[in-house]
């Protein structure tokens, strides 16, 4: 069992890297006008009733989603389970499931205290909330070396990215109605933002060619960690006479930044559909201390301190190995704290269309689309749902999602009495199947959850 979960947690750190974007919020809420938290994917929406969320449980959001997932670098080898570098594993089987482009994105929303209200002419909410986002991608070719060790003369790893960022925002909505036209309800968001930390690693180029007794390294690297207390380790390279970057350490925490953020949206309603329009995350935060490591430019350097020989079923030991001698494939240069720097918010669109089947209308079906705009971690979705509230307390909706990352299937049952009570529970991904520690093996997973005590 220990070894299985050393095995897991190394699977996760090849998978992440140094690990937005996905959306944090219920989708599969998104039509059902007794959801509280309508209004975190689209400002113009309002609720019902006043309430106060439960803290921190109420609305609980934890989800990843990619095309690269925990069953293609864990694999079944006589009963345990062991890395993709085991050499039991045939690299036909393992590269079969690796693409040349390998994304994965995790992120946490929690909700740690919140309220919504009607006054003002409209429908208030508050909140303050804590977000985490890591995003990774990855490129086929550095599973190849890792698995096939030194078969080939070359290797091109170019284009592995790493993003992460964590920040507090205390936010204000309203809406309300538009009298002058009728059928059209505005709102909008004001966020204000507590940076805690962010990190951006761009490795755009990594070309390998094997020498008689060295490897001729061509590197192009930058990695700018907004984290106070950071600092980098180095190594020396014996080879290249030269000091390099080979990981980081923290030393204290606490904020590091600020920033602003709105979101903005607008419903209409005409006969039986509603059509519905929003951004999200329209913003940035200006971080104040910012530690960079790079190889400034283009760098060439000839190494011979690393192997990438595949000789045992060791996983632990084996990735240990691995993860030290990539950590000299860049050489990159500890250039200090260069200061302050500002990076924006991913802004979310989404777009929506709402149809009430006149011969019930306790049932409507939606169409929701959803783009995340993020440069290399840019995805889109559509998610078509059935939606059903046949009480006023009770509603639930199933919706199937088809986009970047597939095709999924998701689902949300709400509870809420009016007075007293709210209970969700869904999935806008449903997990499916787990490895032995619990532990989902597709990427494209995401629980929602939430308790709240409407009045």
């Amino acid at each position: 069992m220990k070894q299985n979960i050393k095995t897991i947690v190394a699977a996760g750190v090849i998978i992440a890297g140094s690990l937005s974007a996905s959306a944090q919020n219920t989708y599969s809420g998104y039509f059902l006008d007794n959801y509280l938290y309508r209004s975190e994917m689209n400002p113009a929406f309002g609720n019902e009733s006043n309430y106060i969320g439960f803290p921190a449980l109420s609305n609980l959001n934890v989800g990843m989603e990619g095309n690269l997932h925990l069953r293609n670098v864990l694999f079944n080898v006589n009963g345990k389970t062991s890395l993709f570098t085991n050499p039991n594993v045939s690299v036909e089987e393992v590269m079969s499931g690796i693409h040349d482009k390998n994304r994965l994105g995790a992120n946490v929303k929690l909700n740690i205290l919140n309220a919504g209200f009607k006054a003002f002419g409209g429908y208030n909410n508050v909140a303050i909330n804590a977000r985490a986002n890591v995003n990774a991608q990855l490129p086929g070719s550095l599973f190849s070396l890792l698995k096939e060790g030194v078969s080939n003369q070359t290797y091109d790893i170019s284009n592995l990215r790493a993003n992460a960022e964590a920040y507090g925002e205390i936010a204000f909505n309203h809406s309300r109605d538009i009298k002058e036209v009728p059928g059209l309800r505005v709102g909008a968001t004001v966020k204000f933002l507590l940076g805690y930390g962010q990190v951006d690693a761009r490795f755009d180029e990594a070309n390998l060619v094997l020498g008689q007794d060295s490897w001729d390294i061509r590197s192009n690297a930058l990695i700018r960690a907004s984290v106070k207390g950071l600092k980098y380790k180095t190594d020396y390279n014996e080879d290249a006479k030269r000091t390099y970057v080979s990981g980081a350490e923290i030393d204290g925490t606490g904020l590091n930044g600020f920033g602003l953020g709105f979101d903005l949206g607008a419903e209409y309603k005409w006969r039986d559909f509603r059509f519905s329009a929003s951004v999200l995350d329209l913003g940035f935060i200006s971080w104040s201390n910012t530690s960079v490591a790079s190889t400034q430019g283009v760098r060439e350097v000839q190494t011979s301190k690393y192997e990438f020989d595949v000789d045992g079923d060791d996983d632990s030991k084996e990735w240990d190995r691995l993860k030290n001698d990539l950590t000299a494939l860049y050489q990159m240069d500890d250039l200090g704290n260069q200061g302050g720097r500002t990076t924006s918010l991913a802004a979310t669109l989404n777009f929506g269309a709402e149809y009430t089947f006149p011969l019930y209308r306790q049932l409507t079906f939606g169409l929701v689309n959803s783009t995340r705009i993020q440069g290399a971690y840019t995805w889109t979705q559509f998610r078509l749902s059935a939606n059903l509230r046949p009480v006023k307390c009770l509603s639930a909706s199933a919706n199937l999602a088809m986009g970047t990352y597939g095709v999924g299937f998701g689902w949300l049952l709400n509870l809420n009495t009016g007075k007293g009570f709210s209970l969700f529970a869904g999935m806008d991904h449903t997990m499916g199947k787990l490895a032995k520690q619990g532990v989902p093996l597709n990427s494209n997973a995401r629980v929602n959850f939430g308790i709240d005590f409407p009045f």
